[in-house]
């Protein structure tokens, strides 16, 4: 079982707050007692409005709700960047203005072994991991669902903006269906979410608007009801990424080139860049056509650079001497050779692709989908993509798309979708 604990707080907030680390499992249940005919709900609180909100509306619906506060990060966690106990203070006044109480668990060991391993290792490896969705899978709904059920729970419920459905054709089972507000849907982080889990949780903020929850928690007197919204990793905070993987990444300087194979200059290591990226590169306008270290005409390489010189695209028309102030993107991250490749011009081709091939596959319904008008997103917050779900094997998959895809990145997740409802997705390897 997790460790659980109580983090001191002012009066009257204590009252709902409980001490769990020298109770087990049986003592906590009886501790907390079971309301006849209520169903037993334990909300992750975060001390943001949305589980806030859903803390409220499950509370109103009639079902015995408890908070739980889950801590998952502990270095530094005293620092501007990540600081869980100003949010636990927030989510035990939300607690209090409820009336329903909070416990306090630290889930820190399980996340560094089960998402922050793995997420250094993709950054070793060259790649852009989504540390969210693993932790959704691994953290939200697998130990905090465990430990919610050691504690009698029929249903956890957090504040993402998804929904579950019970659709009983073809045997039965449970559809993810993105949040009604298309703007805050959060199905893209919680494709790796699986039956078991499903009939288990409750997204109550799901069927509502942003604008809607703000009003609720505004109305009802919920002191963090304009808190802003988090955007930073989950559970690691709102931070200098850069900064932050140098603590854990060593440094490994190596070369910047353009499609031509000239150097333009040095990066830190290829672990710190990602397809697409434009700022933080360290590059101006240099003339194109002429090599940027001499001013002479641009030199052939060798096999060295990938082949690039036999692209077809090499010289688009973009790049022309009068595209010279077009903005600079990682296009290509060759870690054989440690060189970062860009390229001028958000429409450039090598920034475009048509397919890619992911792995690591995840399906809700637990089966392949059918195949169909599908479509998929190749990162969170892009539009639904028409694509064909191409060649499947139990733990990959191939996606064409009619229309190229922006800097498609390995690493991140390719999600699938049949209108409303998510089916799953895979971690991009490639794509070609």
């Amino acid at each position: 079982m997790a460790a659980s604990g109580l983090i001191p707080v002012a009066t009257p907030l204590h009252r709902h707050i409980r001490a769990t680390a020298h109770h087990s499992d049986k003592e906590i249940i009886t501790f907390m007692g079971k309301t006849t005919g209520q169903q037993r709900v334990v909300v992750g609180l975060s001390g943001g409005v949305d589980s806030a909100v859903a803390a409220y509306l499950l509370k109103q619906q009639g079902y015995q709700v408890v908070g739980i506060f889950m801590k998952n990060w502990e270095d530094d966690d005293d620092s501007e960047y990540c600081s869980s106990n100003l949010d636990f203070v927030d989510a035990a006044a939300v607690a209090d203005v409820l009336g329903i109480e909070i416990e306090h668990v630290n889930f820190s060991a399980e996340y560094k072994d089960r998402v922050f391993a793995e997420f250094l290792r993709e950054y070793q490896a060259g790649r852009t991991p989504n540390p969210d969705i693993l932790c959704n899978a691994e953290i939200k709904f697998k130990a905090f669902l465990d430990h919610a059920i050691r504690l009698g729970a029929e249903k956890i419920a957090t504040g993402h903006y998804s929904r579950v459905r019970w659709c009983p054709a073809n045997a039965g089972h449970y559809q993810l269906l993105k949040g009604l507000d298309p703007f805050k849907d959060q199905s893209y982080f919680l494709h790796r979410l699986n039956q078991a889990q499903l009939s288990k949780t409750l997204f109550p903020v799901g069927e509502l608007q942003k604008t809607e929850v703000r009003r609720i928690a505004t109305e009802i007197g919920l002191p963090n009801a304009k808190k802003k919204d988090s955007t930073g990793i989950c559970f690691i905070g709102e931070r200098p990424f850069r900064e932050f993987l140098n603590r854990y990444i060593a440094k490994e300087p190596g070369a910047i080139k353009d499609g031509n194979g000239r150097v333009l200059g040095q990066h830190v290591g290829l672990s710190f860049y990602t397809l697409g990226q434009r700022q933080g590169l360290g590059i101006g306008g240099i003339k194109l056509g002429s090599d940027s270290n001499s001013g002479q005409p641009r030199k052939r390489r060798g096999k060295s650079q990938l082949k690039l010189d036999s692209d077809p695209n090499l010289m688009p028309a973009e790049r022309s001497d009068a595209g010279i102030h077009l903005p600079w993107f990682v296009a290509r991250k060759d870690t054989e050779n440690n060189a970062l490749w860009v390229v001028q011009g958000h429409e450039h081709p090598w920034l475009q692709s048509h397919e890619l091939h992911a792995q690591d596959v995840s399906w809700v319904a637990g089966v392949v989908p059918t195949a169909g008008e599908l479509a998929a997103k190749t990162r969170y917050r892009q539009a639904d993509a028409p694509c064909q779900l191409g060649a499947v094997a139990p733990h990959s998959f191939s996606l064409f798309f009619p229309q190229a895809q922006w800097a498609v990145t390995p690493g991140q997740s390719a999600v699938l979708y049949d209108g409303e409802v998510c089916l799953g997705g895979g971690v991009i390897k490639e794509s070609p």
